[in-house]
């Protein structure tokens, strides 16, 4: 059985390669994701059919090489700490960003219960201005 670093780890190489259902078959039915407020998909999302179309469907549908690449793992308990970069280029403008991260990813029962973002947001927004 893996331990709840090794899910993260797994996690992020999927979304890397494109593989959004096996990052979605390790959320639990009541996900909760957080998208961090100000950001270009700010709010929460409960549950994986509304993460997926409310943040990953947005991402690979307004982005060109958006990519969530991790850095550093911190796993403590039920929680794994994942410090990164995020970059991509915004396709309605052709601008680009990069931009530190820090996810917090909570687990319960072997499944991921919930995400939470911290991002500079105001860099992430500039790429949507025309």
């Amino acid at each position: 059985m893996s331990n709840n670093l090794d899910v993260i780890r797994s996690l992020y190489k999927a979304f890397a390669g494109g593989d959004i259902p096996a990052v979605l078959a390790v959320f639990s039915p009541d996900m909760h994701w957080t998208e961090a407020e100000g950001g270009p998909y700010g709010g929460v999302f409960i549950g994986p059919d509304a993460i997926l179309e409310n943040v990953f469907m947005k991402l690979g549908e307004e982005w060109d090489g958006f990519a969530a690449v991790p850095g550093e793992f911190v796993a403590d308990g039920s929680t794994v700490v994942v410090l990164g970069q995020y970059s991509g280029s915004y396709k309605a403008t052709g601008k680009s960003f990069k931009a530190p991260f820090a996810h917090v990813w909570k687990f319960k029962d072997g499944k991921v219960v919930s995400f939470h973002q911290y991002t500079d947001t105001v860099v992430h927004q500039r790429p949507l201005q025309a």
